[in-house]
């Protein structure tokens, strides 16, 4: 079992990814500011965070920004973009922010739990 932080502003996005991940033996922590998503990652070290984008208080670009300008463990957690805008380019985009992955949305059960299992490994 791992521990993920979900980082989501949208409560529909937030209750079915918190649903699928504890649905396949997953401790979930959410967040639904980028600023509280910091502060959880900065105090859990969880060991995958799943990062919205577009956050009301700051992107998920700027909390990445926030996540990897940390010392020691925090500054390597694996943060994953997550989000709607799924834009050709984006996924490259991301990958070359710093995000260690990137995930589109609408999420499907079986590919949300493979990929986010591959990510565990």
């Amino acid at each position: 079992m791992a521990t993920i932080l979900l980082v989501e502003d949208t409560p529909a996005n937030r209750a079915l990814a918190t649903k699928l991940l504890r649905a396949a033996g997953h401790e979930v922590l959410t967040a639904e500011t980028a600023t509280a998503g910091i502060a959880m990652a900065r105090e859990r070290l969880p060991d995958l965070v799943l990062m919205d984008l577009g956050l009301p208080d700051m992107d998920g670009w700027q909390a990445l920004g926030e996540i990897r300008a940390g010392e020691g463990a925090v500054a390597q957690l694996r943060v994953v973009a997550f989000t709607a805008h799924a834009m050709l380019g984006d996924r490259e985009r991301a990958l070359a922010a710093g995000f260690d992955d990137y995930l589109s949305k609408p999420i499907e059960f079986g590919t949300f739990a493979a990929r986010v299992g591959d990510l565990l490994l």
